[in-house]
Order: C-alpha cells, then structure tokens, then sequence
C-alpha cells in the first residue's frame, strides 16, 4: 500500500487526548501522519475542540504557505454549530468535518486527502505546467478546482475574467484532462463571429435547401462537438432570442437542423467564457436567467494578473522558453523590477505581447537588458523606485480585514519574500542571500524554520 504522508496538529485539551486514536486510525489507511509545530505544507489535517482564537489563528497560519491545504477536523459535532464551519472556511480551511458524529471519518478524511493529492499531482504535471503557468496564492486554489471539475466530473463550466486572463487556455486544458474514453474534438466557436440570420445553422447546422445557398448538408457547432467539448468563447455576446433557442440543447444535448423535423443528440461537455458580470445582467434583464443556470453547473472566476503578481515573472520567462526555445534567455533585474512594477490592464495577454517585443529586440544568449523595452514601454522617471504602490496598500489592507497583526504581517512578507527570490534565482540560496541582502546562512536557517 502507497503510503501518503501529511502534518498534523491537534488544537485544545480534548484533541490532544484523541492524538493517539487519530493517529492510529489514519495510519491504518495509508496515511502517515507528522506533528508539527513549524509553518506547515502540503496536505494536513487539523483537529480541534472548539472554534476559538487558538483553532482561527492556527487555520490563518496555514494560508502562509500558497500550497498548504488544511482538513479541519472537530472531535464532535457540537463543534460546528453557530456557523463555526463557516469561519473556517473563510480563515482558509478546505474543508470541515466532524469526528464524532460521522458515519466513518476516517474513510472521509482519506477520501479527501486522496482527492487533493491526486489534484496536485496533476497540477505538478508537465501538461499542466506547460499550459496554465503560476502557483500564486490567489491562482492555485483556482488552479486546483479547474483541475478537479475537469478531471474528476463532467459538469459544463462558466469560466468568467477580464479580458487576456487566460480563459481560452483554461478551456482547453479542461478538455485535455476529460477522462472520457472515446473523447472526441474540442470545438470553439467565438459568439462575437455569430450572424444573427446564419446563427441556426452555426449552432445545429442545416439541411441542403433550407434556405438560399444552403447547397448541401451542413454540421453545426454541437454535432461537430459530440463525445468533446464545445468552448463558446463570449457567450454573454449572445441574444436573448438565441439564447431562448439554445436552452433544449443545453440540457437535453438534444436538437434539429434548420430544416429538418428529425431530433438529432449530441454528447458534448459545454464550456463557455465571458468578461461580463452575467450575474448582473440576469438581474437587468439582459440575460436570460434560465439560460445563465443552464450554462454555470460550475462556475470559474480567473483572477486578473494584477491580484497574482507573484506570477508575473514565472510568466515572463515561461513566455522567453516558448518564443526562444533555443536559448536560456535570463531577465537582468532592472527588467524585473520593471515587469513586476509596469501595469497589465490587459492581463496575462499583454504580458505576452509584452515579451513578445522585447524578445524580438533581443541580440544574443546574454541576459534580456532594459536596452531590450520598446521605447513606447519605457517608464515614466515619475514613482521610479516607489515599491510600495497601491497593490502593497491593498494586501496590508486585506491582512488588517482578516485580523492580522503587525507581527503576523511581517513574517508573512519575509517568508513571501524568501520564496520569490528563491523561485527567481532558481535555488540558488547566494544568489538569492546577496539579493536580500543577508548572509548565507542567516538564509538558510530561516528556510530551516519555514520547512520544520
């Protein structure tokens, strides 16, 4: 039996007393469980007693670590009353159950930890690497619940984001990781692009002689999707009367060629994609809500690159390997500090854009030089230096929400700013130690104490 290792920690008097019946237990499925008192990571499981300040405080301790995924566990249902489940999930829980009370929580436990370790082993996929870059904290929760929708069931899915945030991307890798057996194409069909008078026919296709210059028999957007996915990219561009026409096929994969009587079936997993808030729209009117809850069993919101800058970088350079595969292109820092300061209004695509033209002015294998910036791109001398913008004064402001305090604070930013570097430096802790400007081994031992 492959045995799964996490941490664990148990919070109050009484949790403490059932250490040993946990640990046993779990270890009888194939868990090995660790105590410990450092920050955690990776997959855990916190037990507790009560949801006091102890229980929140440990819960918030988790959220330092982006890959840290925690299973509060209460010793008994009583616990969880006065909505105490859903404190912890906003404090950063996964997921909350019961001991006590529950028909077999060891099996729940295990079934979960399973589920999450099976996700990050397919987020950590080359695939997934390839296609979806970036382990920021406010991208890898979206990260994980992509891949476990695409993976593990079949819902349709509505993926919503501002324009450039990578909507396309998410819908292709949710039909790479479809696990149906015979799975057919992907199909994309851009809802801008639709003619209202051929939209019939763009959708379930026609009959020869249905109408002027329809020649022969033509396929439509759903039977060319059967047994794939069907991606309608900016389906809130949709009219109200298309949409109306739209809900049969949406949920019964069942409908006929313009010009024909025969019912025709389809079997498709639907994606659509907008930058528009339809929520609101439902609401005004301007989009038909039995539509909206046809197309949303799942809904998917991309955070814009401004609320993940930890991944502008990675992106960055993502972008060198794809457009110079032939050399190892490295960034001089004064390019860094400019990528990581600059503005993306139009998000992941105008980073790439971005990259684009620097590459293209780029001379040789040495490091990409802030020679390499289009003039048009250059900074204003204005702000120059100023790191602390207003993204600095929204995370403070959010950490202050949350209930942190000062001490909090600043360890968190230590610990955030030892990864980038870090990750930036590719591992290497005198590069990375010279950058922050502390020695070796002052680094590594506040690394030591980040992984106990």
């Amino acid at each position: 039996m492959t045995r799964m290792r996490i941490w664990i920690r148990f919070v109050g008097s009484g949790a403490s007393g059932m250490r040993p019946k946990v640990m046993e237990a779990l270890a009888r499925v194939g868990i090995e469980p660790e105590c410990s008192e450092g920050p955690p990571s990776g997959l855990g499981v916190l037990v507790f007693d009560e949801v006091g300040p102890m229980t929140l405080e440990a819960v918030r301790g988790c959220r330092l670590n982006a890959s840290t995924r925690v299973l509060a566990v209460a010793t008994t249902e009583k616990a969880l009353g006065e909505g105490a489940c859903w404190r912890l999930l906003l404090e950063g829980a996964a997921d909350v159950i019961a001991w006590e009370g529950s028909h077999d929580a060891v099996a729940e436990i295990s079934a979960r930890l399973e589920r999450w370790h099976a996700v990050d082993r397919i987020i950590d996929s080359p695939g997934v690497q390839r296609r979806l870059v970036g382990r920021s904290p406010s991208w890898l929760p979206v990260l994980r619940q992509i891949v476990e929708v695409a993976t593990f069931t079949d819902a349709s899915v509505l993926l919503l984001g501002e324009s450039g945030t990578g909507k396309e991307e998410v819908a292709r890798l949710i039909h790479e990781l479809d696990r149906r057996p015979h799975k057919g194409d992907l199909v994309t069909l851009d809802c801008t692009t639709v003619v209202p008078e051929l939209s019939g026919s763009e959708f379930f296709g026609h009959e020869r002689g249905a109408f002027t210059g329809a020649a022969g028999v033509r396929d439509g957007a759903f039977a060319l999707a059967h047994e794939g996915t069907l991606f309608l990219d900016e389906v809130g561009e949709l009219s109200l009367s298309l949409q109306a026409q739209l809900l049969r096929v949406v949920q019964e994969h069942s409908y006929k060629r313009v010009g024909s009587n025969t019912w025709q079936h389809a079997d498709f997993r639907l994606v659509c994609a907008t930058n528009r808030e339809l929520s609101e729209e439902v609401s005004q009117g301007s989009f038909r809500r039995d539509f909206f809850h046809r197309i949303s069993s799942w809904v998917c919101r991309l955070p814009p690159l401004r609320e993940r800058p930890e991944d502008i970088l990675p992106l960055a350079l993502h972008f060198l390997r794809t457009m110079r595969p032939d050399v190892e292109l490295v960034l001089d820092p004064r390019v860094r500090d400019y990528l990581l300061q600059r503005n993306y209004p139009g998000n992941i695509r105008e980073l790439r854009q971005l990259m684009g033209r620097i590459c293209k002015r780029h001379v040789g294998s040495g490091p990409i030089t802030v020679g390499d910036i289009p003039s048009d791109e250059l900074p204003s001398l204005e702000g120059l230096g100023e790191w602390r913008d207003q993204s600095f004064a929204r995370a403070v402001q959010h950490a202050l929400t949350m209930g942190m305090g000062l001490k909090e604070i600043g360890r968190s930013a230590s610990e955030m700013a030892i990864r980038l570097v870090l990750a930036e430096e590719e591992g290497n802790l005198q590069r990375a130690a010279r950058r922050l400007g502390v020695t070796d081994r002052a680094l590594q031992l506040r690394r030591a104490q980040q992984d106990d």
